[in-house]
């Protein structure tokens, strides 16, 4: 039974503070933050861990893992322009919202913070807004009309999906049609569904709940007279992907006895994707994904030290209630008790073939990805940056073994295709320069002025191998948590998106919070702040080439508002001429090389609705927070897409009204009372947006 339906007291509803975190906690994190730290070591240095020559079986838990391993292997229509209530925002309130220098095409006015209370979707003074796709609407031409009130998994699968994350707009090359590629992270079924306890009613919604997550990859296209897109109901490269879509797995975890289960002896095949947030689109144009939040699905028996590193205590029921029917989902079972390594990799779909295979690349590791991000190296080699996004986990970075093929046609793109499946993963080990006693938990700056120092990134695998005394390849890359462990591997603050600028070769590192920051966790200069409930921003240049493993770091933000947190710090930007902003979660880039910085969490910190942020990299406006839209209530901004060369701006608005409930729903967008052909006035509907210029 879902907790949500019958209105059993969340459990995160006494450890939170703001207006929606409990949800978010219970369906997105599976309360991460009740159960005991998942990461518990204290992160010894790699030479002691090679002196100590750890016992392989003793670090995971496996006790006979090869008897054990054996055993399983012998089983067997385009949605209406809708204006906002508050469609244009109210800037100009003061010296801190001040018309900044024109940056680039969209120069504008910083909206003032909205109030966490306002069921709005705010943008500034001369832009306007509108859903471009939303939660239910048609992909098909057969697709049923979505009905709120008899939603069916069957419909489910052929309509856009619920919770919209990661997101990319990719034009072919005519600039006038392409496809829109969206996440669908999980659902909140109480904004989606009336409270039952009825079994059979539940096994129903659970099925739709399959439905509605995964992928959705749909047509648009657009005028000559006009640079805003619409989407194709019943284009040619329209698809749904869900829990129930086959994956193959790559790289040199595939096969392992670790991967395969009773439905699948070869551990090669696996049935649907979890939690995708957070993603990135390759240069060959593909569209990667990470599975973040994957153990929330599962019911787990958390009795080795490796089930633990990815769920830290037991748990006999889901949210979404499949384990109760679904006896993939109950790692309890020993049939399906290696179903949850089968989740928690980077997803990579080919957009452009609705017939193609995704595949699951196990090169990469598995985490709970926040996503992937690819730059092309000075050697032609690609690299990812990944944030593990859990409080007091890792930084990674992979390398391919292949290197990128720049020539157009198909043959090139079939090799670049491969480029993940092999290659070298490191994890990121931080050192400040400052000295220990000048971090004081305050977010006070050191004596240079600066929280900076350098860093190395220590290899996990090498040429196919493992680089961690006393465990395997497949080890490494099926509990990647741990082999981070041994090397000795930072603690960060939650680190979600990982950015590398195009413009520059940096990369940026958006540090949501860590509310045991100096308590479960040491403090250090590269997480500097006690109880850290702001977030921070972190600039690394590669020291040693793209590739290489030494960088350059610096704090380029610390979070918060700065008429509450008096050493909020933007890159030395005068504080009081700033856009307050907290939690940063996803990242952007436009085509200057300004970053754009989408937030979750803000309203339960700072009061405010979540939105999307301009800040300027260089120059005299290097640092200064610019506030351009923000989302509804108790919605968070995802996906970010810049396209300021056309005056567009892109984002996935992500569980609007998510503490209502069927019948009290605190938010109305994107339909807002709507009785135009396809709205669903009453209701909540997550929803991508396109803002243009007026």
């Amino acid at each position: 039974m879902s907790i949500i339906e019958d209105r059993t007291p969340l459990p995160m509803a006494d450890h939170v503070r703001g207006k929606r975190s409990a949800v978010t906690c219970q369906f997105k994190c599976a309360n991460a933050c009740v159960g005991p730290e998942c990461n518990s070591s204290s992160n010894p240095h790699f030479r002691d861990i090679a002196s100590a020559a750890l016992s392989r079986r003793a670090m995971l838990g496996l006790g006979a893992a090869a008897a054990f391993s054996a055993t399983v292997a012998a089983l067997g229509g385009s949605s209406a322009p809708v204006s906002s209530p508050v469609a244009a925002g109210s800037g100009g309130a003061g010296a801190a919202f001040a018309k900044p220098k024109a940056l680039g095409p969209l120069a504008f006015e910083p909206i003032a913070p909205v109030a966490r209370t306002v069921d709005a979707f705010t943008v500034p003074t001369g832009y306007r807004w509108e859903p471009m796709i939303r939660w239910g609407d048609p992909l098909f031409a057969k697709t049923p009309t979505f009905d709120f009130s008899a939603q069916t998994p069957e419909a489910q699968a052929q309509q856009f999906g619920y919770n919209c994350d990661y997101l990319d707009i990719i034009a072919d090359t005519n600039r006038r049609t392409g496809v829109l590629v969206c996440n669908h992270e999980y659902v909140n079924p109480n904004i989606m569904f009336a409270p039952t306890t009825d079994a059979a009613e539940l096994q129903r919604r659970g099925e739709i709940y399959k439905m509605a997550q995964g992928f959705t990859v749909v047509e648009i296209e657009r005028s000559r007279s006009d640079v805003r897109w619409s989407y194709v109901v019943g284009g040619r490269r329209n698809r749904r992907l869900t829990v129930e879509s086959a994956f193959a797995m790559t790289g040199p975890a595939a096969g392992s006895d670790l991967l395969k289960t009773a439905a699948d002896n070869t551990g090669r095949k696996v049935k649907g994707t979890l939690g995708n947030c957070a993603g990135g689109t390759t240069p060959w144009g593909t569209v990667l994904s990470g599975e973040e939040n994957f153990n929330g699905y599962f019911a787990w028996a958390a009795d080795t030290p490796a089930q633990k590193r990815y769920q830290s205590s037991a748990t006999t029921t889901t949210s979404t209630g499949w384990s109760s029917y679904d006896a993939r989902f109950d790692a309890h079972d020993p049939d399906y008790v290696n179903e949850p390594n089968r989740f928690g990799w980077i997803v990579e779909i080919d957009p452009q073939d609705p017939k193609s295979t995704p595949r699951k690349h196990t090169a990469m590791g598995r985490m709970k990805h926040e996503g992937a991000n690819v730059i092309v190296a000075e050697d032609g080699h690609v690299v990812a940056y990944m944030g593990d996004d859990e409080r007091n986990d890792y930084l990674y970075k992979f390398v391919s073994k292949g290197t990128f093929d720049p020539r157009p046609g198909n043959g090139a793109r079939k090799k670049n295709m491969s480029l993940l499946e092999e290659g070298d993963l490191f994890v990121a080990r931080f050192s400040g320069n400052s000295p220990a006693g000048q971090i004081t938990g305050t977010g006070a700056l050191p004596a240079d002025g600066l929280f900076d120092g350098l860093g190395e990134w220590v290899a996990l695998t090498r040429n196919g191998e493992s680089a961690v005394p006393g465990m395997s390849i497949d080890e490494v890359l099926i509990y990647t948590r741990l082999a981070a462990d041994a090397v000795g591997a930072t603690k960060m603050d939650r680190p979600e998106d990982v950015e590398p600028n195009p413009a520059t070769g940096k990369v940026y590192v958006a540090l949501t919070n860590n509310s045991q920051r100096g308590s479960a966790s040491a403090l250090d200069e590269a997480n500097p702040v006690t109880g850290n409930r702001y977030g921070h921003v972190i600039e690394l240049t590669e020291t040693s080439g793209q590739t290489g493993t030494t960088f350059g770091w610096s704090i380029l933000l610390l979070c918060g508002d700065p008429a509450t947190f008096g050493n909020a710090y933007f890159a030395g930007f005068p504080a009081d001429l700033v856009s307050p902003i907290s939690c940063p979660d996803n990242l952007a880039f436009d085509s200057a090389g300004n970053l754009w910085i989408s937030t979750d969490g803000a309203p339960s910190t700072i009061g405010y609705n979540d939105g999307l942020f301009l800040v300027p990299l260089e120059g005299a406006e290097r640092g200064r927070v610019q506030q351009f839209l923000a989302v509804p209530r108790d919605a968070e901004t995802c996906g970010p897409v810049i396209h300021d060369q056309e005056g567009l701006v892109f984002v996935a608005v992500q569980h609007p009204g998510e503490d209502g409930a069927v019948g009290a729903q605190t938010s109305l967008f994107p339909d807002y009372g709507s009785s135009a052909p396809g709205d669903v006035p009453n209701a909540p509907r997550p929803s991508v947006v396109q803002v243009s210029k007026i």
